[in-house]
């Protein structure tokens, strides 16, 4: 008698828990962790970084390794597995079967993500947390905050934006606390969800007949395609305000004009664009979003890095 048959039942069980173990990684469900999408959310932690006094480099390596390839990735997967969308999704025209096998991993990537946010702080690990709750209420078929217009967009800018900005902040600065925030503080947290709150809209506007389906009234879906184009511009025009009285008040108001020479692309197709959906409203499809969406990240990266090192 072999050793296998010696333990007949831990080695297939052993066996069947390694092959499910192991099966999470396959590429089609890596693919629906959509890791290329956290780049379109990388601005607001540059913009921290670039604002941070005497940031600490390992933290601030942890910081942005636990947001953008853990739980930014996290939420992806969990939302695909709620969703189960047919037609394209954020950083993905066209998306495999969310099984079950997604649903492990959003959860390895998040638990993985808190002990190494528990690591960096208590308070970056309770706000990971906190995150982590809420975008599961968005997506969540019992909560689904998805279902609410003005909910749901309140949520996932004030997470993404002024939260996360608050988040990292804190977090990469040695000896600061929620207490040290000002003012300005909050103004340049302000103009961050400001700013988000105008591109999440569009992130939602060739999905209308696909959140129909599923009951979910975006606010992208309520305004309707044209009115989605006008409300994301007025929220361009007010982070731009805000954007002026953060870096006014900071005394450093060239860079307020930076960041608006970088933006410029990003306002030039946002235009051309309105210009094309006033023509044909097909054009506000997948591919065009993508485009609006990758020009602006990459101009407000790219300011926000060049600030960081200035």
């Amino acid at each position: 008698m072999n050793w296998q048959e010696s333990y007949p039942i831990n080695y297939k069980n052993n066996l069947n828990v390694s092959t499910q173990f192991f099966r999470i990684f396959d590429v089609d469900t890596f693919k629906l962790l959509r890791l290329p999408f956290s780049f379109f959310l990388m601005p607001v932690f540059w913009f921290a970084y670039s604002q941070a006094n005497h940031p600490d480099l390992f933290k601030s390596i942890l910081v942005f390794v636990v947001l953008h390839f853990l739980i930014y990735p996290a939420s992806n997967a969990y939302n695909s597995f709620m969703d189960q969308d047919e037609g394209p999704i954020g950083g993905l025209e066209y998306p495999p079967k969310a099984t079950k096998n997604v649903y492990y991993l959003s959860i390895l990537f998040d638990v993985l993500g808190l002990i190494i946010a528990f690591f960096v702080s208590a308070i970056f690990g309770f706000g990971v947390l906190l995150y982590i709750l809420a975008s599961k209420a968005y997506s969540y078929k019992g909560i689904r905050l998805k279902k609410y217009p003005i909910i749901s967009w309140v949520v996932a800018i004030f997470f993404q934006g002024a939260f996360t900005y608050f988040l990292v902040l804190i977090s990469i600065q040695n000896n600061s606390t929620v207490f040290n925030l000002d003012y300005t503080d909050i103004l340049a947290g302000l103009a961050c969800s400001i700013l988000l709150g105008g591109i999440y809209p569009l992130t939602q506007i060739y999905q209308h007949e696909e959140d129909a389906q599923h009951g979910d009234l975006t606010l992208s879906r309520k305004l309707g395609i044209l009115k989605t184009i006008y409300f994301s511009g007025g929220m361009f025009l007010l982070s731009a305000l805000l954007f002026y009285a953060y870096f006014n008040s900071d005394g450093a108001k060239s860079h307020f004009y930076f960041l608006q020479l970088f933006l410029l692309p990003s306002v030039i197709y946002f235009a051309w664009w309105y210009i094309k959906i006033k023509q044909n409203t097909n054009e506000a499809n997948y591919t065009n979003t993508m485009r609006m969406v990758t020009i602006a990240a990459s101009g407000a990266n790219a300011c926000f890095i060049f600030l960081s090192f200035y």
